[in-house]
């Protein structure tokens, strides 16, 4: 699940260096320089790959790239 993550998030990053040095904690908007308009593509891409509704209030809590692994791992169980 993570690599599908990391796949889709890739496309919405523009500089490849980022990954270098990857870690779950890095911040959307600060670290790997996502914007919001951005982040409305990646859930749309995340609903579909993992056939799920992700609602407003959990994009709302999606700061960092482990908060995304944490809310599919809930939406998985």
């Amino acid at each position: 699940m993570e690599e599908k993550i990391i796949e889709i998030l890739k496309k919405y990053t523009f500089d490849d260096k980022i990954w270098d040095n990857f870690k779950p904690e890095m911040n959307l908007k600060d670290d790997l320089k996502i914007n919001s308009a951005r982040v409305v593509d990646i859930v749309l891409d995340l609903e579909e790959q993992f056939d799920i509704e992700i609602s407003d209030a959990e994009i709302e809590m999606m700061k960092t790239v482990q908060d995304i692994y944490d809310i599919l791992k809930n939406k998985q169980q």
